[in-house]
């Protein structure tokens, strides 16, 4: 399948600081594409370049291979048949629901208008609130609103800036969740910015780490999370720790928290320096014995579906683990340290 949008080499820059450089990726039809990183990273400034608001300084941005952003010419955000959603929604505030989805409605007639806007109040489960002003709806009512009119007029490719930053942690979820929904069964391809690594993971079918204005890695949330091509990358897509060690065999590692052996061989040359990332979720406490690693409980925090222990090694450092299963261990203890790494991530030291 061919591609959307094509994005190659682009660079973007504000009174010669360059923002965003180098950037190259591809979205097809109908795939949701997510740029996540850190704030002033370049995330904002990457979605108004491809919404036509910024100019580029180098490369180029593509529409089903017509080119619409060059350094020798910029087609304006109007005729680029995208829709967008901005972190404040920003809807007319004299307007009611209706008339701010029929709002970029133009050249339709009365009767073509209405139902537009009433299957739009429809998908976004609004059906009933037409006549309401933004002031009268939730922060979820109005994203919905936000999103309806984006998609009224059937653009090409839907941009959505930090869509859910207003909302609290529950109804971010459910509303990522609905959202996708949504923009999938309409078919249209979006490109979402956010800082929220779980809510892009929801969201996408492709994801890019931005990082220093540059793009660190693209790909699927699973092969970020499992394969991240760098400790950057690893440390934005989920908690983690880096532990120096040291390649015994093909999938034998002694590192501080001891000997670690892996299921599968890690192509490595006995006695190379390495580094290794841990998750929480591959460290737990055990009842001490020789065999094991020692460590101290400094902390201890029960999150319902599971449990955060603070450890401390004799060397003074402190780790994270993460376990499902109700432990016994409490502040204090001194506890042995079992490390159950299945996909091991390394990197050179």
């Amino acid at each position: 399948m061919s591609s959307l949008l094509s994005v190659e080499s682009l660079s973007c820059a504000y009174a010669n600081h360059v923002i965003v450089e180098g950037v190259s990726f591809s979205i097809r039809e109908g795939e949701i594409a997510c740029l996540l990183g850190p704030s002033g990273c370049g995330k904002t400034t990457l979605l108004r370049a491809l919404a036509g608001f910024n100019p580029v300084a180098a490369g180029s941005i593509r529409i089903q291979g017509q080119e619409v952003s060059s350094t020798s010419a910029t087609l304006p955000p109007e005729k680029r048949q995208m829709g967008m959603v901005f972190q404040d929604y920003a809807l007319f505030p004299h307007l009611s629901v209706a008339d701010n989805i029929a709002f970029g409605l133009k050249n339709k007639s009365r009767a073509e208008k209405n139902e537009i806007v009433l299957s739009m109040l429809q998908l976004v489960r609004l059906p009933d609130l037409s006549k309401r002003f933004p002031h009268e709806l939730s922060g979820g009512q109005q994203q919905r609103v936000a999103l309806a009119r984006a998609l009224a007029s059937r653009p090409r490719l839907l941009l959505m800036d930090e869509p859910f930053s207003n909302l609290d942690t529950e109804m971010r979820k459910e509303l990522s969740l609905e959202v996708r929904d949504i923009i999938k069964q309409q078919g249209i391809a979006a490109v979402v910015v956010t800082h929220d690594q779980e809510e892009a993971f929801v969201i996408s079918d492709v994801l890019g780490i931005l990082a220093d204005g540059k793009l660190q890695q693209w790909g699927t949330a699973e092969s970020l999370y499992y394969r991240p091509e760098s400790v950057q990358v690893a440390k934005f897509v989920g908690d983690g720790e880096l532990f120096d060690g040291t390649c015994l065999a093909e999938a034998r590692v002694e590192t501080e928290l001891g000997l670690l052996e892996f299921a599968e061989p890690l192509s490595l040359s006995p006695q190379q320096a390495i580094k290794l990332f841990i998750r929480p979720a591959d460290i737990s406490p055990v009842v001490y014995s020789e065999a094991h690693t020692k460590a101290q409980v400094l902390s201890r925090e029960f999150m319902g579906e599971a449990t955060r222990y603070r450890l401390q090694l004799d060397s003074g450092r402190a780790v994270s683990a993460l376990v499902r299963e109700l432990l016994p261990f409490k502040i204090g203890d001194v506890v042995g340290i079992e490390v159950a790494v299945h996909r091991p991530i390394v990197f050179p030291a």
